[in-house]
């Protein structure tokens, strides 16, 4: 299994998968705002979303888990 962390501090402003999803390397997972800038983040490797460990609106720091793919 692998984490996708938060690369910064800031807010989710939107989830692009579901528990369950199969996704590839360089998918966007989430949109992160941070500083008024929207930051996408993507799979680095791909695998199925085991477990979504964030919310929409939810604060977020650097290196938070915000899912886990398997």
């Amino acid at each position: 299994m692998a984490d996708v962390r938060s690369p910064m501090a800031g807010t989710i402003l939107e989830l692009l998968v579901a528990t369950g999803d199969s996704v590839s390397e360089g998918d966007e997972l989430l949109i992160l705002e941070s500083m008024k800038m929207e930051i996408p983040v993507e799979a680095e490797e791909g695998g199925t979303v085991a477990s979504i460990a964030c919310e929409q609106g939810q604060p977020v720091q650097e290196d938070d888990v915000l899912l886990t793919l398997e």
